[in-house]
């Protein structure tokens, strides 16, 4: 019989990752500790969370080590509809002001 063949990892990655994500949420923490104000403030705090997602995505669910193929179907659809959100929100932005313009006159 066959038997399948378990991938192992060494530990250490996970416990590097696990120190990363820590790391990574306290500097999340310190951007409201410090009062940080405006696009600085959410500038980081959208980064430390896209790096936290992407470190738990790709180690934690062990995408780092799957094919092209299934990273692509998983990765590319969300991607596409995040495109489809910005062209909404210009579309919006751009609706909003032609009102605006045209109220004002």
């Amino acid at each position: 019989m066959e038997q399948a063949q378990a991938q192992q990892h060494p530990i250490s990655i996970y416990l590097w990752i696990w120190g990363l994500l820590f790391v990574l949420s306290t500097l999340s923490y310190l951007v409201d500790y410090y009062h940080l104000e405006g696009y600085l403030r959410w500038s980081l705090i959208i980064i430390f969370m896209l790096l936290k997602a992407g470190l738990i995505v790709a180690i934690f669910m062990h995408m780092a080590w799957e094919r092209l193929a299934l990273k692509f179907a998983i990765l590319v659809p969300p991607l596409c509809l995040l495109v489809l959100v910005g062209l909404m929100v210009v579309e919006g932005d751009y609706t909003f002001l032609t009102r605006l313009a045209a109220f004002l006159s």
